[in-house]
């Protein structure tokens, strides 16, 4: 079986497709040797081997050298291997080639179905290892269509959908096919039905990446994100820290006229977001994450990890948030329970009058557990 142009055609699919001609001749001689057995119909021991300087394809068929034949496929006597060759002994392998008629044919339509395959698999596996170093990371994509539950996403440079599904978009998105969007790469999965690229917008690195966009201080080291929690479309609150000295974390994120930070939002349909700085002080950081309230007066018993504030009564709601989601932010953020109660605002005149010290605008009072970790 000789076809030169047949191997001519794989090296021009190396050049074209940067497959390398011996993934094909491997996956080649698989399916052919898969296919000879199947047309002759019996489970003879048969190779089928490609040779491309020869530009030939050989099938060659192997028995075992046995005193007494019981399966004529696979055993052959040594009076007859002797025959072939005289050294054969019982126990070698007789390899022979065949010279089957009508395979010519049955070979041309294996090698285009074993081609075609393995070109949309490696295309596949090419675009696969792509796309799965975006995961953990923004990219911007294109809406393509959607449906009552679900965007579909076009991501540029890749034959792939991304999958935006209801709880992942944000409350104020309102998508439309056509708009380009900055998304988070949550999740690349590989299966029987495909590459599923799964994309959100309501996770709280999805703020985080876009911050680092915008602030060269985070991708040089000079600024940290410590934390970052959000309830997407309500608040997000970030406690950032300054590695270098007399470096102001919380401007460097905000920007020139809070060129930075607007840009942020303005991504994120006017979410309001909060920055603070980090502080080891857990009463000091508790307040920082219950911005933008003013707090009059904090107790933390950092055993039980309980923080007790008081706020002024006007201010109240301000402290708790919509459907307590600015408290709820902050006790995620510090990882303290936050007990907010109000305190009338003659209460509040009183205090200031006692001259108790404060820090951050507030009366700080912290249980003798926390000097006692410190000193440990």
């Amino acid at each position: 079986m000789v076809n030169k142009d047949f191997f001519e055609a794989l090296k021009d699919l190396e050049a074209e497709k940067g497959i390398k001609e011996e993934v094909f001749i491997k996956a080649l001689e698989q399916a052919l040797t898969a296919a000879y057995k199947k047309h002759l119909g019996m489970a003879k021991n048969a190779e089928v081997k490609l040779i491309p300087e020869k530009h030939t394809i050989k099938i060659y068929s192997y028995r075992t050298v046995v005193d007494e034949v019981e399966d004529e496929d696979k055993e052959i006597s040594l009076e007859e291997a002797h025959q072939i060759k005289h050294s054969y002994k019982v126990g070698d392998q007789v390899m022979q080639e065949e010279s089957p008629k009508e395979f010519n044919r049955i070979a041309v339509q294996t090698a285009k179905q074993v081609i075609t395959q393995k070109i949309k698999e490696i295309e596949r596996d090419s675009v696969y290892k792509d796309i799965a170093e975006k995961e953990g990371k923004l990219i911007v994509a294109n809406v393509k269509r959607k449906d009552a539950d679900n965007v579909y996403l076009e991501i540029g440079g890749t034959t792939l959908e991304g999958l935006l599904t209801k709880r992942d978009m944000m409350p104020t998105d309102n998508l439309k096919p056509g708009d380009r969007i900055k998304v988070y790469v949550r999740h690349i999965k590989d299966d029987f039905r495909g590459t599923v690229v799964q994309v959100t917008r309501t996770h709280a690195n999805f703020v985080k990446m876009l911050l680092e966009l915008e602030v060269p201080e985070l991708n040089n080291g000079e600024v940290n994100i410590v934390g970052i929690v959000r309830e997407a479309g309500l608040r997000t609150k970030i406690a950032v820290q300054s590695t270098v000295p007399n470096l102001d974390a919380v401007g460097a994120c905000v920007g020139n006229k809070g060129a930075r930070i607007n840009a942020v939002i303005n991504e994120l349909n006017g979410e309001k977001i909060d920055i603070i700085n980090y502080s080891e002080n857990p009463a000091d950081f508790i307040v920082a994450a219950l911005s933008p309230a003013e707090v009059s007066e904090i107790t933390v018993d950092t055993a039980a990890g309980v923080a007790n504030v008081l706020v002024p009564e006007n201010k109240l709601s301000l402290a708790i948030g919509k459907g307590g989601h600015n408290v709820r932010l902050a006790a995620k953020l510090t990882g303290y329970k936050i007990d907010v109660k109000p305190v009338k605002a003659d209460s509040v005149a009183q205090t200031k009058q006692n001259d108790v010290v404060s820090t951050a605008n507030a009366n700080i009072i912290i249980d003798d557990d926390f000097f006692s970790d410190i000193d440990e």
